[in-house]
Parts: structure tokens; C-alpha cells; sequence
């Protein structure tokens, strides 16, 4: 599509419905209008102007506002469905998801995971609508701020006459108008901080025009603001972890490369004593041992040189450091935050081998149950084999034994216990108070001897490289916000015509105010303030 060339010399886009330079309306169902569309200089959107090729098709559909409400609200609605009952990640780890979801909400529950909300802000689809709604403000961005600063950008002092007659506010002083009266309007939209050009004798007045950008701002800030959303899903720009380590144990913490271990050398719970503590008599007497502070004594350790595969890395200590509530340990952009604890967790359970007829005892096995053992010798011929280890205990539908988790809040061993009368061994399945003999009566039995607990830390490590361009969204978002609310752009054209002083204005908000304030430019003068067009045609 060509250019089209004004008579005033200066080349406009093609679908530019009035001159940039001069105001000559240009396209024929602008000409019938009593007042023109300001709201982009009359400038030629590419949107309006190219409808043609597929990538037309998808600009002009993304640029489209409606679509983009339509984005926010479907992604909204979304948001809001994700807050309905708890996302995964808050949800006791020591439980599967699925489990978690049904036995807590029922159908409902099982639904909800089924459908995938419980990890709704991750999911694909999610992601999409977030890259739709970028996608969108980019493209209604460019579709209309940079026709709209070439406008503004090539306007002209002098204007045309179906111009000036075509804004909102429009008026004509007679030959009374003097230089002297020129000059005093002139001097006071100076003291009003107005940017005066003036050419051939006409006068172009204009201020604000940055809050013309405002609405712009806003979308830069939500781009970026979405930006630092989507950051959040790529490996270590965000990390949000559970960690629960055990006394005396040490782990390597999560998402830093297998630098960083973390031993846990002695968890600390106090509660308050009603003793000690009366102010809070009632209360402890309702809730019983409230917490008063609970904290991990830990040592912070870095990997020292490399290592092969299956090696024991070397660890180098870093740090002591007391983890409590609001106390983070905080290293190399990571914290570890104290968030919850587990008293006399399950650690190590000892048995014996026994015969049940003599209840002669030969031998005594001691079984991690975060780590057992396949096979325990205890000599003189006899050994425990486990067959099957299930740390969370419970029978499935099918009636088979199963485990909810890896934490041994239950622990259940299926034995292979073997003496030397009994070289093939005999088989026993072992639970908390319950033992099964699945092939008949046995000679021996596992006869349960001890236990030993320890205290569990629940540490949450968190990482957050992206909010930085979120709070640098947020100021964006408030800078055009404040930049398009508390300004307003506004011009004043007055020019001599046949004698004639011909006045218009424009303003792209306000308008109450730009014409108190062109009462006092014109006050002692004998130029007449310009009627509101719109205003007399809505009381006509």
C-alpha cells in the first residue's frame, strides 16, 4: 500500500485519517464528523490498515484490547480455581498427592488432582495464558504507541482549518483581537509551564505530553512484571524446597550442584512453662505444650576439590549456625528457614532371633530403617534376610501390603530367617504389634527387642533471583499509573485567519480543567473563551 501525500507536502501511511503535519482530514468518513478521534493523532494503526496475510490475522488479534481483557479474566478465573484447596507444594510430604487430595476433600479432592490444579501455577497451560497476555501487551504497545509518537512527533504549528473547526473545544474572536493581547496570552502559557512554538504568526501551545506515554508504562511494568513470573520456572532462578533432616545426619542440600551439605547436629524445642510463663496460663492450659522456640543447631559444609562417581565427597566446614523461626541461615543467595519439626521419629528398631519352643535367643540384628541392611549374619549358621521393607505400613485395596511413603512412621518387614536345621529358611511378616507366618506355623520367630527415635528438623531452603524484575515490574506499573493519572496532556492552537483569531484546544482528559484554565489565559483580553462542541450538540 502507497504513501499518501499531503498537500502540504508532508507523506502520511497509507489509512492516516488526518494529515500528521498539517490536520487535513484525509479519509472520507472522518469529513462528516462534527469532532474528530484524538486519541491516536488520527494516525494509521497497522491493525486498522493491513489485513491480509496470516501474520496480519494474528496481529490484528492480539492487538485487539478485547482479547487481551479476555486473557486476564480467563487467567484470573484460573488463578482463583488454584487457591481452592492447597497446591501440592504445601501439602505434608510424608503423603502422596493422591492420596493426600482424596482423603482429605473426598471427591472433590480426586477431581482436583485429576484435572491437575494441584500444581495449576506450573502447568503448561498455565504458562500459556501468562505468554498470551505478554504477547498481547506487546503487540497492542507497538500497534499504537509508535504511530501515535510519529504523530505527535511531525505535528505542525500551523493547522488546517477542518483541523482546528473539528476540536472539541473551538471558537472565533473577531478583529478586535490586538498583538498586545497575543503577547499576554503568550507570556502566561510560559508561566504555565506551557512549550510555546509559534510560525507564520500562529501559535501552537502544548504540556503534558509525557503522560501520553502513561498507559505505555504500565504495559512495559506488566511485561516485565510477567517476566519475572515466568523466570520463576526456569532451574535455580527460584528454589522453594522442603528439607527434613534428622539429627546427627547430613545431607546435601538441594538445587546447589552437590556444593553445599548441611548437618543437623541437635534440634532444640522449649515451650512455655504456666510456671514461668503466667500470662499465658489460660492458654497453655487449652493448648497444653505450646511452643516457645524450636530451632536446629546445624553446621554448614562446601565440597572441597572434586570427586568420582560413588566417592565420599570431602566437605569443608563453612559455618555454626542456630536456624530459627524468622532466623534464616543464609549463604551464596539461599536461605534455610526453620519451619516445622517432628519429635522421636522412627531411627533404628532391634530384633532378636528366637526359637519359640526353647525361646533360646541366637542373636541380635539392629536395622536402620532410613538405610537397612539386605542380609544380617548373626553366626554359627544363622542370618535374617529382608525380603520386603515397607517404612509407612498399610494393606492396599487388594489386600497386600504396601507403604504410603519412605518416612517409617510403620515400619513392616517381611524376614527370611535361616538356621542351621533350617537351611531353606522360614518366612515371617513382621509389623507393629502383628506378626504373619504366610506358610504355617515356624520354628523361629523375630521377637522385638528395642527402639531407638530421633528428632526430625523441617527446613525450608528458598532462592529468589527473580524478585528483583518483579518489584521493578511493580514500579513501572505504578510509575505509568501516576504518569497518565496526575497529568494531562493538553494544546492550544490560536491562529489569524481573514482577520480572524481562531482558537482550539485539546486534552486527553479534563476537560473541566483545560477550559477554567484557558478563562484565566484569556481573562482582560479580547479573545473569546471557545465552546465545547460536544457539550452544546448533547444540551441542543
Amino acid at each position: 500500500m502507497k504513501d499518501v501525500k499531503c498537500e502540504c507536502g508532508h507523506v502520511n501511511p497509507h489509512g492516516t485519517v488526518f494529515c500528521e503535519a498539517c490536520g487535513k482530514i484525509m479519509e472520507e468518513q472522518a469529513h462528516g464528523k462534527q469532532v474528530i478521534d484524538m486519541r491516536y493523532e488520527g494516525s494509521a494503526r497497522r491493525s486498522q490498515t493491513y489485513q491480509k496475510t496470516i501474520i496480519d490475522k494474528i496481529w490484528n488479534f492480539f492487538s485487539s484490547v478485547k482479547v487481551g481483557v479476555w486473557l486476564i479474566v480467563i487467567t484470573l478465573i484460573a488463578s482463583a480455581i488454584g487457591t481452592i484447596l492447597p497446591q501440592e507444594m504445601y501439602i505434608p510430604p510424608t503423603v502422596p498427592a493422591n492420596e493426600f487430595y482424596q482423603q482429605q476433600y473426598g471427591w472433590i479432592g480426586k477431581l482436583y488432582y485429576q484435572l491437575g490444579f494441584n500444581n495449576l501455577y506450573s502447568s503448561w497451560w498455565y504458562l500459556l495464558l501468562i505468554a498470551l497476555i505478554g504477547i498481547s501487551l506487546v503487540i497492542c504497545s507497538l500497534d499504537r504507541v509508535i504511530p501515535l509518537y510519529k504523530a505527535l512527533k511531525a505535528q505542525g504549528v500551523t493547522r488546517h482549518e477542518g483541523f482546528l473547526k473539528r476540536q472539541r473545544l473551538f471558537g472565533i474572536a473577531g478583529d478586535t483581537v490586538s498583538n498586545k493581547d497575543l503577547e499576554m496570552v503568550r507570556e502566561r502559557l510560559k508561566a504555565r509551564h506551557y512549550r510555546v512554538r509559534e510560525e507564520n504568526g500562529d501559535l501552537l501551545a502544548e504540556k503534558g505530553r509525557f503522560s501520553r506515554w502513561g498507559p505505555y508504562v504500565n504495559h512495559i511494568g506488566l511485561i516485565v512484571f510477567l517476566i519475572g513470573g515466568m523466570l520463576r520456572f526456569i532451574p535455580g532462578m527460584y528454589v522453594d524446597k522442603v528439607m527434613w533432616i534428622r539429627e546427627g545426619e547430613t545431607k546435601v542440600i538441594p538445587e546447589t550442584k552437590d556444593q553445599y551439605y548441611l548437618m543437623n547436629k541437635k534440634f532444640i524445642l522449649q515451650v512455655y512453662d504456666k510456671n514461668k510463663d503466667q500470662q499465658f496460663g489460660a492458654a497453655i492450659e487449652r493448648a497444653g505444650n505450646v511452643p516457645k522456640n524450636y530451632q536446629s543447631n546445624v553446621i554448614l559444609y562446601k565440597k572441597a576439590g572434586n570427586t568420582i562417581a560413588g566417592e565420599t565427597p570431602k566437605l569443608k566446614k563453612v559455618k555454626e549456625y542456630k536456624i530459627r523461626v524468622n532466623q534464616p541461615l543464609s549463604f551464596n543467595g539461599y536461605s534455610i528457614y526453620q519451619v516445622d519439626y517432628k519429635l522421636n521419629e522412627l531411627n533404628k528398631m532391634t530384633f532378636s532371633l528366637l526359637n519359640k519352643k526353647s525361646n533360646q535367643e541366637f542373636g541380635d540384628l539392629t536395622i536402620d530403617l532410613n538405610d537397612p541392611k539386605s542380609k544380617y549374619d548373626l553366626g554359627n549358621g544363622y542370618t535374617v534376610e529382608i525380603l520386603g521393607y515397607f517404612p509407612d505400613f498399610e494393606f492396599s485395596d487388594k489386600n497386600e501390603p504396601t507403604t504410603k511413603s519412605k518416612v517409617p512412621n510403620n515400619p513392616a518387614f517381611v524376614f527370611r530367617m535361616t538356621a542351621p536345621d533350617k537351611p531353606k529358611g522360614e518366612t515371617s511378616f513382621v509389623a507393629i504389634r502383628q506378626t504373619i507366618e504366610p506358610f504355617g506355623d515356624n520354628e523361629y520367630k523375630m521377637k522385638f527387642k528395642g527402639v531407638e527415635t530421633k528428632n526430625v528438623s523441617g527446613l525450608t531452603l528458598r532462592k529468589d533471583s527473580t524478585l528483583w524484575v518483579i518489584i521493578l515490574g511493580g514500579i513501572l506499573f505504578m510509575f505509568g499509573v501516576i504518569q497518565g493519572a496526575y497529568w494531562n496532556h493538553r494544546r492550544i492552537w490560536i491562529q489569524r485567519k481573514n482577520g480572524e483569531t481562531w482558537i482550539a484546544a485539546h486534552t486527553n482528559k479534563n476537560w473541566y480543567g483545560l477550559k477554567r484554565e484557558i478563562e484565566m489565559l484569556m481573562e482582560g483580553t479580547y479573545l473569546s473563551m471557545p465552546e465545547d462542541q460536544l457539550e452544546n450538540k448533547n444540551n441542543g
